[in-house]
């Protein structure tokens, strides 16, 4: 249902590859929010996970209609604030550098590296000049609280390390896979950067959470597209799973952390 009012919510969530639809919520309504740079991927889903409301937009869009270096981050993270948004978690796609981080485990990261190279980063244009710390880019409160509940779901899940983000839309040569994996990176994917630079700036409490959908290219094992489906379908359970968890026990205030305080002293 399309309404024209939207509602003020404190938790979102943004899904990558294979996470289109919010399909543990009810009671959803959709808003066409409009921002200063522009259409978000898609309408704004709000719906109910057991006793929270939590907005909900599809990265690539339902259609899967945008690759990652075409995204509009700056207008998902804007839509997303403007609703009241404090909390944020996304969920990606992602490869695996490391061979005891295998496909159908979840990471949750703690550092960030971006490798991307033509992605409108900031808010801030010409006129106002702000220089915001990334240095821990992650909020600590809310991935700590994801990995406890992974933990005692006992779900295969790894938290801390480090996912650098290419460019895209292309995978990765040999070459350059076995280069970020010699820099000790974990995990590989196109979508991190510059969602997590916005919603610092944004000063969201932001987290990721990844499925491992294969080893990248360094690794020399063929994997067949019917491989990645089967492993994204079963990853995609597991985080059904972790949300059911975290979603409804989650602190929807700041009051654990400085996210909220990103821009004292940054402008």
């Amino acid at each position: 249902m399309l309404v024209k009012s939207p509602e003020k919510v404190t938790i979102g969530m943004i899904g990558g590859t294979g996470v289109y639809d919010p399909e543990v919520f009810t009671e959803i309504k959709e808003f066409k929010i409009y921002t200063p740079f522009g259409a978000p991927s898609d309408k704004v889903m709000i719906g109910t996970l057991k006793n929270r409301r939590v907005a909900f937009i599809p990265r690539h869009g339902r259609a899967h209609s945008y690759p990652p270096h075409l995204v509009n981050y700056r207008a998902n993270i804007w839509a997303l604030k403007s609703l009241g948004v404090k909390r944020l978690i996304t969920v990606s796609a992602v490869g695996s550098l490391q061979d005891e981080i295998k496909p159908g485990d979840l990471f949750i990261p703690d550092q960030a590296f971006d490798w991307t190279r033509s992605r409108k980063r900031t808010f801030f244009e010409e006129g106002t000049v702000a220089h915001v710390s990334v240095a821990e880019p992650f909020c600590p409160d809310l991935s700590n609280f994801i990995a406890s509940k992974a933990k005692a779901l006992k779900l295969p899940y790894h938290h801390k390390g480090t996912l650098i983000t290419i460019e895209g839309p292309q995978f990765s040569t040999k070459a350059e896979s076995r280069f970020y994996r010699s820099q000790g990176f974990h995990i590989i994917g196109m979508t991190l950067h510059p969602e997590v630079y916005l919603a610092r700036e944004a000063q969201l409490c932001f987290t990721n959470v990844s499925m491992i959908t294969d080893y990248d290219v360094y690794a020399e094992k063929p994997v067949s597209h019917e491989e990645v489906q089967k492993t994204m379908g079963e990853n995609l359970g597991k985080v059904k799973k972790l949300l059911n968890e975290v979603i409804p026990n989650m602190s929807e205030t700041q009051d654990k952390c400085n996210c909220d305080k990103a821009l004292e002293g940054a402008v």
